[in-house]
């Protein structure tokens, strides 16, 4: 079902619930007051048919038909366009999943239209109609609750990567081998986070210069700073996140060298070792080789005494080269 959600307020309380979107432009151009209109991936029809009513950009439209749009705001006229990337953590998978929620206000109408299942902006609908007096300021009050709401949704991601890196943090020293791999797909979900939530900066700042113009109540702007306030802090966290990976992928390939290096000098110290007594043990054989060699003319050979003799040679010969690798902490 394409429309979700439709209805027209008078004076903050929700009064009609048309059938139709015909039926919601007749309402609204007898009774006034603000419509409501929530699509789920409207066809180009649909999308014209509040473009004609409303007036909305043609650009606007052909952004919110496509979708994958990067998060803006662009004004036309008295008409607003945003787009919006609401967030959840998916702890897992340790995966940020995004949606994609366009909003188009006007003096007495809001659109909203989704693509995917979620987010869903019915608890904003039910948060406003229970509280009329929030309502009644028009479709300021709504964008503004739906920022807000999007904003606030953005704390369990925060927190689910805040607790990923923690424990990344824990395994740096512990060696295991796939925390390169967490540390890089972590940074990927870190940066896809910043993409989303740095531009409400500009937004944000581009509706305070619509305040005086457009008659903004004083109550929302004060609701906007505190949603300004909240948008801050989540930056500058993203932003510390995005650092701390950084460095964590440092330390990670610094210890990963270390290590590579120690197993080399372990192999280096082996190689030594083996190297030694294969020297040791080649004296005594060099010289049973030589002794061994069937030849009747040899020094020694008839010698009554040879025999002790070739043994002590091969003694003091490999005692010899033994103490000369232990000087040299080969052994």
């Amino acid at each position: 079902m394409t429309i979700i959600n439709n209805a027209v307020y008078v004076d903050g309380i929700r009064t009609v619930d048309p059938a139709n979107l015909e039926q919601t432009y007749e309402t609204l151009a007898s009774r006034g007051g603000m419509a409501w209109i929530g699509l789920y991936r409207p066809s180009p029809q649909e999308m014209a048919s509040v473009a004609a009513e409303f007036g909305l950009h043609e650009l606007a439209v052909e952004d919110a038909i496509s979708a994958h749009q990067r998060p803006k705001m662009e004004r036309y006229g008295e008409n607003l366009f945003t787009v919006l990337r609401p967030a959840r953590y998916m702890d897992q998978e340790e995966v940020v999943e995004f949606g994609e929620l366009h909003v188009f206000t006007g003096p007495d109408f809001v659109v909203t239209v989704r693509h995917a299942e979620s987010p869903s902006v019915s608890g904003v609908r039910a948060h406003l109609e229970s509280h009329p007096e929030m309502l009644r300021l028009g479709p300021e009050a709504v964008l503004y609750s739906i920022l807000d709401r999007v904003v606030d949704d953005y704390g369990p991601v925060v927190a689910g990567l805040e607790n990923d890196i923690d424990e990344i943090e824990d395994q740096l020293f512990s060696g295991e081998h796939e925390v390169s791999r967490r540390i890089y797909e972590l940074s990927r979900e870190v940066i896809e986070f910043q993409r989303a939530v740095h531009p409400l900066t500009e937004m944000i700042e581009s509706l305070y210069r619509g305040f005086e113009k457009y008659h903004v109540d004083i109550e929302l702007q004060r609701y906007l700073r505190n949603v300004e306030d909240h948008v801050i802090r989540i930056i500058s966290k993203a932003d510390a996140f995005r650092e701390l990976l950084q460095n964590a992928l440092l330390v990670d390939s610094t210890l990963t060298t270390a290590r590579q290096n120690e197993t080399t000098l372990l192999q280096n110290e082996q190689v030594k070792r083996i190297s030694a007594w294969a020297a040791i043990f080649f004296a005594p054989t060099f010289v049973a080789s030589v002794y061994g060699m069937n030849f009747d003319v040899m020094p020694e050979l008839h010698f009554a005494f040879g025999y002790p003799m070739a043994l002590g040679l091969m003694l003091l010969l490999s005692l010899i080269m033994y103490v000369i690798f232990k000087r040299k902490d080969w052994l």
